[in-house]
Order: structure tokens, then C-alpha cells, then sequence
């Protein structure tokens, strides 16, 4: 359970932001999901936010009485719901996926009433992308596996309609990039020890070499400063963005393998990546949204102005 687990971390911690990397807009209802991250942002003074996903494991669909065939329809109509849901206090609801709703209210409301703030993610889908640009929400593209023309698509399509809604310029739409990496401290150790894994790991081996994928797409095999500079280029072909994920226990990483990333990821690529990005990135690009500025905003916009 997400929300459990980050219930947890919430009690632990103060500043870090909460959220989810997916959470299934297709396969879970709507009245949890609303319910569920309400409580979970007073558990956190407001320190939430989710991505919400169609999910890319087609069995998964089946596991809950769905039809993967109409993943767009519920994501359509799901999410729509659950914006219902979290903006109104009484909902009555007729749909086409799960019984109705009659005078219905979720409960705990959002925290100050302000909602957890929502990023669309997305591999393929330019529906996703314009349901984000429709309510003004962020678009995570999940820049892993495809190359960055595929994703430059994506994120031109959501600028475009962003702007056309009303919402801001293309420049201040919300944007959110994925990313993986397997870092040491030089580069020929990171190749020796990764190459193995990526040769047998079932989403990369039997397919480009390792030289290849790093090549095509935004997976960085090698010490901390390729990481940093091959991060620093994605705002060259993607625009500004407010938020940048990493995938980091991937292609069957043992655990104490995956903490020493965590542990270089901390102290040799991001003091660097946020002194950079805020050297870079101009007055007119919105901060990144968190409850704080959106409830000063009165969550009326999500491009919140860093002056």
C-alpha cells in the first residue's frame, strides 16, 4: 500500500515531498485513491502529491475486473471522478466503469482545500497528455526506455494544449522527467559491474548493447559527473521542468547495491543538478508546485512564479 508506506515516511520526516512514482488511475477506484490521499496529506501537512499512470503490465487489468482494451476510457473517466471527488463536497455520479455515486461525499476533504497536486504520467499515450494540459495538472514523461524525440513529442503536444486551456504559456507548463543511471566513481567500473545486469535483465538484455541504449536514450552508465552532465541536456530538447525522478533499483540490483547509488546520487550528483538548475533556469518558469505555494496561490493555478 502507497499510502501506508508513505503515512509512515511522513511521520519520519519533514520537508521531502511524498508521492508516488504510479499510481493506477485505471485499475483502482477513484473513491480510495480520493480518500486515501486526503488522509494522507494531513498525516503530512500537505507534503503530497501523486502521479497517476494507465500501468504498462497487461495483466494487471484482468487482476481487477478491467479490460485492458479500455485503459483510455478509464483513465478518462476516472480521473474525472476523482477531480470531482477532491473539488466538490457532494458528488452524484453516473459512469460507465463502476456503479454510481448519489450524494456523495469523500472523506477527509483535501487539506485546506487544496487537492494533492496530480502528474499525469505517460510512455505513449497523448491522451495522457492532454488530460493533464485540460485541468492544468503536470505531465510526468517518463523518459527511460524510448529515445528524446519520442518524448519531445509528448511534452509539445502537452505545452501546446496547456496553453490553449488557458493555463499559461507553453513555457510555464508543468513538466516532469524520468531518468536511470548506474553510477561509481569512475566510468569503468560502473560498466564492468552494470553490463551484466543490462545483458540479462529481461526490459534491456537480447536487444541494443549497452553502448547503444545509453547512446539512444537517457540511461547514464558511469561515474557522477556523466550523470550530471547528461541530466543537464534534457532541458535542452525538453524545455525547463519542475521535476526530475530517477529510476534507480532496476534490472534486478541487489539491495546493498541500490543504497550505494542512493548514497552517490546524494553526495556527488544532486548538490550539483539543483545549483545548476536554479543558475539556469529564468524568473518566468514556474517553482515547482508544493502545498505551500499553491494554497498562498488559492490553488486557483498551478504555475506558481518563482519571483
Amino acid at each position: 500500500s502507497p499510502t501506508t508506506m508513505l503515512g509512515y515516511i511522513a511521520a519520519q520526516t519533514e520537508r521531502i515531498i511524498l508521492s508516488t512514482s504510479t499510481t493506477l488511475i485505471t485499475t483502482n477506484d477513484p473513491v480510495k485513491i480520493a480518500e486515501d490521499f486526503a488522509m494522507l496529506q494531513h498525516l503530512a501537512d500537505g507534503r503530497v502529491d501523486l502521479i497517476l499512470g494507465r500501468g504498462n503490465t497487461a495483466p494487471v487489468y484482468p487482476w481487477f475486473g478491467k479490460n485492458q482494451q479500455d485503459s483510455v476510457e478509464l483513465t478518462i473517466e476516472n480521473y474525472n471522478l476523482l477531480r470531482q471527488l477532491w473539488d466538490n463536497d457532494v458528488v452524484n455520479w453516473d459512469g460507465k466503469f463502476r456503479t454510481p455515486l448519489r450524494n456523495f461525499t469523500s472523506t477527509p476533504r483535501p487539506l485546506d482545500g487544496v487537492a494533492p497536486f496530480v502528474w499525469h504520467g505517460s510512455i505513449r499515450t497523448p491522451e495522457v497528455a492532454e488530460i493533464a494540459a485540460y485541468f492544468g495538472d503536470g505531465f510526468f514523461a517518463n523518459n527511460i526506455f524510448w529515445p528524446k524525440e519520442h518524448y519531445q513529442q509528448l511534452i509539445s503536444l502537452y505545452r501546446e494544449r496547456y496553453a490553449h486551456y488557458g493555463h499559461g504559456t507553453p513555457e510555464q507548463a508543468i513538466v516532469g522527467l524520468g531518468g536511470q543511471f548506474f553510477i561509481r566513481r569512475n566510468s569503468q567500473d560502473a560498466v564492468r559491474e552494470f553490463r551484466p545486469y543490462f545483458d540479462n535483465a529481461p526490459v534491456y538484455g537480447h536487444g541494443p548493447s549497452l553502448e547503444q541504449f545509453t547512446s539512444q536514450t537517457p540511461l547514464t552508465v558511469g561515474s557522477p559527473q556523466e550523470l550530471i552532465e547528461k541530466t543537464l541536456t534534457f532541458r535542452e530538447f525538453f524545455g525547463d521542468y519542475q521535476r526530475q525522478l530517477f529510476l534507480v533499483d532496476h534490472a534486478g540490483l541487489p539491495l546493498k547495491t541500490v543504497l550505494e547509488q542512493l548514497d552517490l546520487l546524494g553526495s556527488e550528483v544532486l548538490p550539483t543538478l539543483r545549483a545548476e538548475f536554479a543558475k539556469r533556469t529564468p524568473a518566468t518558469v514556474p517553482a515547482p508546485p508544493t502545498f505551500e505555494n499553491r494554497r498562498a496561490a488559492g490553488a486557483t493555478s498551478p504555475a506558481v512564479s518563482r519571483g
